[in-house]
C-alpha cells in the first residue's frame, strides 16, 4: 500500500468521523436545547461559604479561580515536557516541544531587536506573560468551558422540573412565558470553569504586575534619574517658557503610566468577553435547531483573535520595558553608564 493510498484512507476515515459528530451535535442540540445565555461580569462562587474574609468582604472559590488552576497546571506540564525533552540530549527536538522552541526563540529575536542588552532582564517577563495569557485564552476552546456548570435559580432561561439530584430542562409552551409553571423554577447556569481572561481582577492584577515591571526596568537600567521622566524641573526657572513644557510633559507621562494599566486590563478583558458572548449567542440562537456545528467558525475566530490578544499583550509589556531603560537626554545616559560601572 502506497503513502498515497494510507492518506487517501486516513482522510476517508476522518470525514466520516465529521459527519458523525455533526449529526451526533445536531440530534443532541434538538433534543436537549440551551439554556438561555446570561451573562454577568463578576466571577460565580462555587462554593456556599466563603474561603476567608477580609475588610467585610468575603472571598469565595470561584469558577475563574478553577480556570487559573488549570492554567498552572498545563504551563507546568509544557514546561516539564520541554525540559525532558532538551534534558534527553536531542540535538533537534520534535513535536510539540519543537513547536514551543520555535515560538520562544521568535519571542527572544523580538526582545533582543528591541530591548538589546537588557534582553536577558526583559525576555523571561514577555515570554512568561505571553504563554500565561496563550494558554488562558485558549481555555475557551476546551469543550465544557463557560457550558458544564450547576444550574441554579435565576430570572433568565427555561423551566426546570425539580427531581431531587437530577433537572430537566423543559421548554415554555407556546404563549406561556418561562417559569411560570406552578412546578419549574427558572434555572441558570454557573460553569464549573470559566474563562479567566473574562474576569476583570485577572487582567486588572497582570497589567499591574506589567507596569510595576516597566518601573523596575527603569530604576534598575537608570537609577533615581529615571525619576526625572515624571517630574523634570531643571530647565523649570532656567529656560521658563520650555522649563514648562518640559514640566508639563513629565506630568503627562505619569498620567500615561497609570492609564496604561486600564488600556492592558481592558484590552485583554474586552476582547476576550466579547467573544465568550459571541459564543454563548451563536450557540443559543443555533443550538436549539441542530445547527451548531455552525459555532465552529466563530471557534476558530476565537483561536486566532486568543493568539494575538497574547502576542499584543506580551509585546506592550517588552516595549514599555525596553523604552523605559533608555534615557531622555545627555545627563540621563551620563547617569546611565554611571549605573553600569557600579553594576560591573
Amino acid at each position: 500500500m502506497t503513502e498515497k493510498t494510507v492518506k487517501g484512507w486516513c482522510w476517508g476515515v476522518n470525514r466520516w468521523f465529521v459527519l458523525l459528530f455533526i449529526i451526533l451535535g445536531a440530534v443532541a442540540a434538538g433534543k436537549y436545547p440551551p439554556i438561555q445565555p446570561h451573562v454577568q461580569l463578576p466571577p460565580e462562587p462555587l462554593t456556599s461559604s466563603p474561603l476567608f474574609r477580609l475588610a467585610g468582604q468575603d472571598f469565595h472559590f470561584t469558577n475563574t479561580m478553577l480556570a487559573m488552576l488549570i492554567a498552572d497546571v498545563i504551563l507546568l506540564l509544557i514546561g516539564f515536557g520541554v525540559y525532558r525533552a532538551v534534558k534527553s540530549g536531542v540535538l533537534v527536538l520534535k513535536g510539540f516541544p519543537a513547536a514551543i522552541e520555535a515560538l520562544l526563540d521568535a519571542l527572544y529575536n523580538l526582545t533582543a531587536g528591541t530591548a538589546g542588552k537588557w534582553t536577558k532582564f526583559i525576555f523571561p517577563w514577555f515570554a512568561t506573560i505571553t504563554l500565561l495569557v496563550l494558554v488562558v485564552n485558549w481555555t475557551e476552546l476546551i469543550p465544557g468551558v463557560d457550558s458544564i456548570g450547576i444550574l441554579h435559580h435565576s430570572e433568565h432561561g427555561y423551566a426546570v422540573e425539580d427531581l431531587g439530584f437530577a433537572a430537566t430542562i423543559v421548554k415554555p409552551a407556546e404563549g406561556e412565558e418561562a417559569g411560570h409553571s406552578e412546578d419549574a423554577e427558572l434555572a441558570g447556569l454557573i460553569p464549573y470553569v470559566r474563562v479567566l481572561s473574562t474576569d476583570l481582577n485577572f487582567t486588572v492584577a497582570l497589567a499591574l504586575i506589567a507596569v510595576v515591571m516597566v518601573q523596575v526596568a527603569g530604576f534598575r537600567s537608570q537609577g533615581l534619574a529615571y525619576l526625572t521622566k515624571f517630574w523634570n524641573v531643571k530647565t523649570f526657572f532656567s529656560k521658563p517658557i520650555f522649563g514648562l513644557i518640559d514640566f508639563g510633559v513629565g506630568l503627562l507621562e505619569l498620567v500615561s503610566e497609570f492609564s496604561k494599566v486600564l488600556s492592558f486590563a481592558f484590552r485583554l478583558f474586552g476582547n476576550i468577553f466579547a467573544g465568550s458572548v459571541l459564543l454563548f449567542v451563536i450557540g443559543s440562537l443555533l443550538g436549539g435547531g441542530g445547527m451548531g456545528f455552525f459555532q465552529v467558525g466563530f471557534l476558530m475566530l476565537e483561536f486566532f483573535v486568543g493568539m494575538i490578544q497574547a502576542i499584543v499583550f506580551g509585546m506592550l509589556t517588552m516595549t514599555f520595558m525596553a523604552q523605559a531603560t533608555v534615557g531622555h537626554s545627555h545627563e540621563e545616559e551620563h547617569a546611565t553608564s554611571e549605573v553600569e560601572a557600579r553594576e560591573k
